[in-house]
């Protein structure tokens, strides 16, 4: 009678060892195959407070210009964020266009973690600028879940903060032109802090003003009613669903689209997410993000990578932080800001700065169609124009890029065999696109184009 507990006991014991071994080997199958290049490291980094009396402050990285064409003190600024919401620009830091890249490599049942040289690095000849928001979000810190921005002017109010306090960081900064860059929900937050910062400078005197100089929406979540209703079509006409499948699609985004118009915003934005549900379910597609992956992107490798105490350390993150790739807290806080547009906010931009809108030919969530959807809806008086302008065939280094439409302020681009996140896709092309959007060259040049693309080709 005695034996079975002695025996049980026996087995508890090596069930436990056998699991603290297995934890073990877990933890310790994720290496960084060296330390942190010193090469690789921010020109700056830390962070920037937005509230003094509760502490809450955006995190952010700089990294300066590698081969600037002008004196650092007119060298364009790219101010670089996340989407989500709630998703970390160190996604875009370390996955996407900064100067270094997480790769993986595998060797006896190791995987290895290093940081590899971008080619497509958005900070070649600008300096690059990436900020964890809102507050929440990645290593930025918010006091409370309370002080998390619910609606675009205050997500805008701290990026305004935010970025008068890093460009008092150095005097070099005071007079650079800023450029707001972001993709996906970005869509939101880049046209936000764009109208704040325009609005807000006409009531300042020069020398606290945000030099402003143009912003840029990469698969953008803009106009949500109108791009909601392009899922069914998009898929249809790619081969992905067949026509009853599109009919049911398209009941569920009038669903959405009805809610969205009554101004139910928490059950709209749960509308939207049956809708892409529904769609991810009957293609069976690896990801909506990229129709042609058949593995979704792999950013768990940043936050393998920023786990890690000595790169927070490096990095000047707080190293209580336990970094996710996305912040859950921050989207259940913007819940019912998802369904809400913000294309009023493109209208008057476009009417006071410039604005480049790209799109991942590939994406099925925000993508080409969903773009080309709202932008027919908008209130400007040059948008017929733009509407008749040619698209004509963009090159980069002789080979096929994508598309381009413009007219005067208003850039429009399709970037070739890419998905959601462009640079991943394309670095290089990606690269060369916003080089010359910001510089104006080539395609790019100020005024719009007229001449239809075989005039153009025998130009060039």
């Amino acid at each position: 009678m005695e034996s079975r507990p002695k025996k049980l006991h026996l087995f508890l014991l090596l069930l436990l060892l056998t699991s603290l071994y297995c934890l073990s080997s877990s933890a310790a199958a994720i290496t960084l195959q060296s330390s942190f290049p010193q090469e690789a490291l921010p020109t700056k980094s830390g962070y920037l407070t937005v509230n003094s009396t509760t502490g809450s402050a955006i995190f952010y990285t700089y990294y300066e210009a590698q081969k600037p064409r002008t004196p650092l003190s007119e060298t364009p600024i790219l101010i670089w964020l996340q989407g989500g919401p709630g998703c970390s620009s160190m996604l875009g830091n370390f996955y996407e266009l900064g100067p270094w890249r997480v790769s993986s490599s595998h060797g006896q049942n190791v995987e290895h973690l290093s940081l590899e040289r971008n080619p497509g690095s958005w900070n070649r000849i600008f300096g690059l600028l990436f900020l964890d928001n809102p507050i929440g979000t990645g290593f930025s810190v918010a006091s409370s879940p309370e002080e998390i921005p619910t609606n675009q002017h205050d997500v805008a109010k701290h990026l305004f903060i935010a970025t008068r306090k890093f460009v008092a960081l150095d005097s070099l900064f005071e007079n650079r032109p800023i450029y707001l860059t972001g993709e996906s929900y970005a869509g939101k937050y880049v046209p936000a802090f764009g109208y704040y910062t325009l609005k807000k400078n006409k009531g300042l005197p020069k020398s606290r003003r945000l030099n402003l100089a143009g912003v840029a929406i990469g698969n953008g979540l803009t106009d949500p009613e109108a791009q909601v209703g392009t899922h069914a079509v998009s898929a249809y006409y790619s081969g992905l669903i067949n026509e009853k499948q599109k009919t049911q699609l398209e009941t569920l985004q009038k669903e959405a689209i009805i809610l969205t118009r009554n101004g139910n915003w928490s059950e709209a934005t749960s509308a939207r997410s049956r809708v892409l549900g529904t769609l991810s379910n009957m293609t069976g597609l690896a990801t909506l993000y990229d129709f042609r992956r058949l593995q979704p992107y792999e950013d768990e490798l940043v936050a393998k990578f920023l786990s890690n105490v000595e790169i927070k350390r490096a990095l000047k993150a707080r190293e209580s932080i336990v970094f996710d790739v996305c912040s859950d807290l921050v989207g259940k806080v913007l819940h019912e800001d998802v369904m809400k547009s913000v294309r009023y906010m493109v209208e008057f931009l476009v009417k006071n700065t410039k604005v480049l809108l790209y799109q991942g030919q590939c994406d099925l969530r925000d993508g080409v169609v969903s773009t080309e959807a709202w932008i027919k809806k908008m209130k400007w008086e040059r948008i017929g124009k733009f509407l008749e302008a040619e698209r004509i065939v963009w090159r980069v280094n002789d080979e096929l890029a994508g598309y381009m439409q413009k007219w005067e302020t208003l850039t429009h681009v399709v970037v070739m065999n890419a998905g959601h996140l462009v640079p991943t896709d394309q670095a290089v092309n990606s690269q060369a696109m916003i080089e010359d959007w910001v510089l104006e060259n080539g395609l790019f040049s100020t005024g719009q184009i007229k001449k239809k693309p075989s005039d153009i080709g025998k130009s060039l």
